[in-house]
């Protein structure tokens, strides 16, 4: 998922750090990256890492909440918002989502999610960090899912209390099992099974209300 695309050449040093830590991290994970590789593929020298953030941790915190802003332009510029009926932009964010699978693996991965798999229980700043992407991002869904919920007044086809978490878990699933196998082919087959999921719950509620 390439929502941050590398900065231009001439960014400052700061923002080059912060393009590497999500490129390589997305690739070798937090612990495997250190900061010379940060340096390296940043092309700054460690002088320059320590002026701009006290720590590989601290990078890791402010390249999750570049993340974020990147994220959330992203899909708020999305096609799916452009749908009158709840439901369609429902289905419309998975299939944002599954046109950007395409790409090798760490192309696809979610900055946060791959992180907060290895330091959820050591470094409690860039879990609250990855918290807030992940939770921030499930919740930008929520409207939706709820006026869906409410056009086939259904109260049981998903959590009413947080639809968007229950929705954006799926497509989290996906990259796991994407990365288990080694094969992006593997999470858009999830996000297809998701959406199939999602029709039978709403339609079929609507199908039957018709009937009734």
């Amino acid at each position: 998922m390439e929502s941050c695309a590398p900065q231009s050449v001439r960014a400052g040093s700061r923002q080059k750090l912060v393009d590497a830590a999500i490129s390589l991290i997305r690739q070798k994970g937090y612990s495997a990256t250190s900061v010379d590789d940060l340096c390296g593929a940043a092309g700054v020298t460690k002088g320059a890492f320590f002026h701009h953030f006290k720590s590989k941790e601290a990078l890791a915190v402010a390249s999750t909440n570049y993340w974020i802003e990147c994220t959330d332009a992203t899909f708020a510029q999305a096609p799916y918002h452009a749908h009158a009926d709840p439901l369609e932009r429902v289905l419309g964010y998975l299939e944002f989502r599954k046109a950007m699978l395409a790409g090798k693996l760490h192309e696809i991965s979610c900055l946060a999610g791959t992180m907060v798999q290895e330091i959820f229980a050591s470094h409690p700043d860039i879990a609250r960090a990855c918290e807030a992407s992940i939770y921030g991002h499930a919740a930008t869904i929520e409207d939706d899912i709820a006026a869906a919920m409410k056009a086939v007044q259904s109260t049981c086809a998903m959590d009413s209390s947080k639809p968007g978490v229950t929705h954006a878990s799926g497509a989290a699933r996906a990259f796991i099992l994407a990365k288990a196998k080694g094969d992006a082919d593997i999470a858009i087959q999830s996000v297809n099974h998701l959406r199939r999921y999602i029709e039978l719950l709403f339609k079929g509620k609507a199908k039957s209300q018709a009937r009734s």
